[in-house]
């Protein structure tokens, strides 16, 4: 048997009160007595009742709902992504819906339409692939839209907020080399993705010589047995001095592959993560890291949206923002020249109560 919804007339019943008093519980619009309102919420909470904001938007004529989708909450960049943009809605007044795909091109569509029955102004999406599915050019197609990480800058359809992929692979590139290493590994999630290949293109431009080698594994956006792919690379070609994670997820991957094979990172292995976060300066060894403007990225992504939202009868031009990553350096990456040149190391800096510190690139 079908369960009957229960209603803003079934909450006013159990509660004693007016149809107008529940609403302005709810809406906010005009103050209500405190035990008026406590009544209220207390049989809303009894009864089950939740408030149809679709509806509720849809007959007042405002919509302060913002939809975000991800391709992975568990990845620290599109977390953070998400955290910044629910406190800048906070600020706004809005609401925020946040869905992910888990990597998988099949749901990314479902989950688009499954947004799209909330009725939300506008949607923030870091797109699964690189190939945006048929729902940003038909359904979807007139409502305020930002694209966010992977996505191609040059796209005239939307607007987009990417970091300069390509200059970040080249500068990871020739810090390294310079460090005296020539017989590389990059991992990587998935090389049909914009920002991962431009990362990786960047990276052979710089390591171009005749005596550099660069061996690269996909592991894919799922990482099932990302580790062991890391692990039969170091295995197959020991000659490898360095590993360079070109995203978050890879970075985990390759630190599982070291700690198996008992390999000390800036001692027996030189590393560069992707996307520098809090605990990579904790370790004994900090990571010398890429780190994204995320904060930066997301206020960008989020001004542009309400820009298009507050100016719906404007015509705005596509604006496609690229922002600068930068490299922080810690610890992680040995200097091959000066050890050939008879460096002699001196005992970490905790030996004698120095700081081991961290600087930019």
């Amino acid at each position: 048997m079908k369960l009957k919804k229960t209603s803003i007339r079934d909450v006013a019943e159990a509660a004693g009160v007016s149809l107008a008093t529940v609403s302005n519980v709810f809406s906010g619009k005009k103050r209500v007595k405190e035990s008026s309102e406590r009544r209220v919420r207390e049989a809303a909470d009894r009864l089950g009742y939740h408030v149809d904001r679709a509806a509720s938007q849809l007959r007042s004529g405002t919509n302060t709902t913002i939809a975000v989708l991800v391709p992975n909450i568990d990845d620290t960049f599109f977390s953070t992504i998400v955290s910044e943009i629910e406190r800048l809605a906070i600020n706004k007044g809005y609401d925020v819906l946040v869905a992910s795909t888990h990597g998988l091109a099949e749901v990314e569509a479902s989950r688009i339409s499954a947004l799209m029955s909330w009725r939300p102004a506008g949607l923030i999406v870091v797109p699964t692939t690189g190939v945006l599915p048929d729902i940003f050019r038909s359904s979807i197609a007139n409502l305020p839209i930002v694209l966010v990480d992977r996505t191609d800058p040059k796209t005239n359809e939307f607007d987009t907020v990417t970091i300069d992929n390509r200059k970040i692979g080249y500068s990871t590139g020739a810090y390294v080399r310079a460090k005296g290493h020539r017989h590389l590994l990059l991992v990587a999630s998935d090389l049909s993705y914009p920002p991962i290949a431009s990362r990786l293109e960047g990276f052979l431009e710089a390591f171009s010589a005749a005596d550099d080698k660069v061996e690269v594994v996909e592991l894919g956006d799922e990482h099932r047995n990302g580790h062991q792919e890391v692990v039969n690379q170091l295995q197959e070609n020991p000659s490898i001095t360095a590993v360079f994670a070109l995203n978050y997820m890879t970075t985990l991957d390759s630190l599982s592959a070291f700690s198996e094979l008992e390999l000390v990172v800036g001692q027996d292995i030189s590393f560069v993560a992707f996307d520098d976060d809090l605990w990579m300066s904790a370790r004994l060894t900090g990571l010398t890291a890429v780190r994204q403007p995320v904060k930066e990225i997301a206020s960008t992504a989020w001004t542009r949206l309400i820009e298009r939202i507050e100016n719906s009868e404007t015509k705005i031009p596509i604006q496609s923002k690229v922002l600068t990553a930068e490299i922080i350096e810690r610890k992680s990456v040995i200097d091959i020249n000066s050890r050939a040149a008879g460096f002699k190391e001196t005992k970490p800096a905790y030996y004698n109560s120095e700081v081991i510190g961290s600087k930019r690139i």
